[in-house]
C-alpha cells in the first residue's frame, strides 16, 4: 500500500463544506451538519467562541478531536480518543486543513 488509509467511506465534497481525515485506517468524511454542530456545541460550548479561540491560536487538542468526532459522518465503533490519536498521528499541521473547512462552514454556512 502507499501509506494512505483506504478510502472505504464516501469521499468528502469540499463544495458542500466537507473535509476528510484519516482515522483508524480509513479516510473519514467530516460533514458539519446542523445536528453534528449542535452536538459539538453541547460538548464544547458556543461555536462562535470556539472559532474565536481557534483564531487566537488557543484551540485545545481535545476541542479539535471533539469537533472532528461530532462532524464525522460515520464514527460508529470509534471513540473520541481514536480521533484524538489520529490527530496526533497526522500532526496538527496536517489537521489544520480539515479544521479550517469546518470552522469556515460554522462562520459562512453553506450559502
Amino acid at each position: 500500500m502507499n501509506g494512505q488509509p483506504a478510502a472505504s467511506h464516501p469521499p468528502a465534497n469540499p463544495h458542500r463544506g466537507e473535509a476528510a481525515l484519516p482515522v483508524a485506517g480509513a479516510m473519514r468524511r467530516l460533514r458539519p451538519s446542523f445536528a453534528a454542530l449542535v452536538a459539538a456545541e453541547e460538548d464544547l460550548g458556543p461555536l462562535f467562541a470556539l472559532v474565536e479561540r481557534a483564531g487566537e491560536g488557543r484551540l485545545a487538542l481535545s476541542e479539535i478531536a471533539t469537533l472532528f468526532w461530532h462532524c464525522m459522518d460515520d464514527h460508529e465503533g470509534l471513540s473520541r480518543e481514536a480521533v484524538g490519536q489520529a490527530v496526533i498521528e497526522q500532526g496538527l499541521a496536517a489537521c489544520t486543513r480539515p479544521l479550517r473547512v469546518l470552522l469556515g462552514q460554522i462562520l459562512k454556512g453553506s450559502g
